[in-house]
C-alpha cells in the first residue's frame, strides 16, 4: 500500500512542475542560416519563441557604424518563424561590414550579427523590376524596357548596344515569349543570371532590334 508519504511526495513534484512551466522565462531566439553574406544573396534567418502572443516581433536592421532600418513588424505565428528576406544585398544600398538583426517579442531584446563581404557577384538591381512588370502589363514598350537596363543594371552584367532617342524608342522589337522569361523572373524563379543571358543572346543575334535594320545601333 502506497504510504500518504509517497502520495504527496508525487503531488508535491507534479504541482512544481506546473508552476515552474507556468512561470518559466519567456523565450526569444534568433536562429541565423548563415553569418557571412555576400552581393545578390537575400537574408534568411528565423526567430524562435516559447510563446505566442498574437503581437508581432519588431525587427530592426543595423550596420556596425550606428545606422538603422525603421522598425519592421513580423508576424509570429508559430514558435519557429522561417523570415526570408524580399530583397537581395545589393552594392548601391548595403556597404560592406558588420550587421546586427535586432529582435523585440515578449519583452525580450535579443541580436544576432552577420557580414556583409565583397565578391564578384552581379545582379540585376530591384529598381528593374516595376520597370519589367510594367513592361509584361503593356504599360512600358520594349524599348523602354531594354533602356531600362541600359541605365539601371551593371554593363558587366549586361552590354545593350543600342543609343535610344526619343524617335527609336518604340521601333525595339523584342519576341512575346520573353514575357514568359521575364515573368518567371519577377516570381523568383529565374535567375538574374538566366533573365539577362536571354537578353543578351537575343541582343547579340539581333532577334532584338529596331524594326528598321541597322536604325541607331553602335
Amino acid at each position: 500500500m502506497i504510504s500518504k508519504k509517497v502520495i504527496f511526495f508525487i503531488m508535491f513534484i507534479g504541482s512544481t512542475g506546473v508552476l515552474a512551466s507556468a512561470y518559466a522565462e519567456p523565450l526569444v531566439t534568433i536562429i541565423m542560416e548563415k553569418t557571412t553574406y555576400t552581393y545578390c544573396e537575400k537574408l534568411v534567418y528565423s526567430i524562435k519563441v516559447s510563446e505566442i502572443t498574437g503581437d508581432p516581433a519588431i525587427i530592426h536592421i543595423r550596420d556596425g557604424v550606428g545606422g538603422s532600418s525603421s522598425a519592421i513588424p513580423i508576424p509570429i505565428e508559430k514558435l519557429l518563424n522561417h523570415i526570408p528576406s524580399l530583397h537581395a544585398f545589393e552594392k548601391d544600398i548595403f556597404p560592406l561590414g558588420q550587421y546586427f538583426i535586432d529582435v523585440q517579442y515578449l519583452g525580450i531584446e535579443t541580436s544576432a550579427e552577420f557580414n556583409l563581404i565583397d565578391s564578384d557577384n552581379m545582379c540585376i538591381s530591384e529598381a528593374m523590376q516595376p520597370v519589367v512588370v510594367k513592361w509584361i502589363n503593356q504599360e512600358f514598350t520594349d524599348g523602354m524596357l531594354i533602356s531600362g537596363f541600359q541605365n539601371i543594371v551593371d554593363k558587366k552584367l549586361i552590354n545593350i548596344p543600342f543609343e535610344f532617342t526619343e524617335k527609336n524608342i518604340d521601333k525595339l522589337n523584342i519576341p512575346e515569349w520573353v514575357k514568359s522569361v521575364a515573368k518567371g523572373w519577377v516570381m523568383g524563379i529565374i535567375s538574374d543570371q538566366m533573365f539577362v543571358q536571354n537578353l543578351q543572346y537575343l541582343i547579340n543575334e539581333k532577334i532584338i532590334s529596331f524594326t528598321i535594320e541597322g536604325e541607331n545601333e553602335i
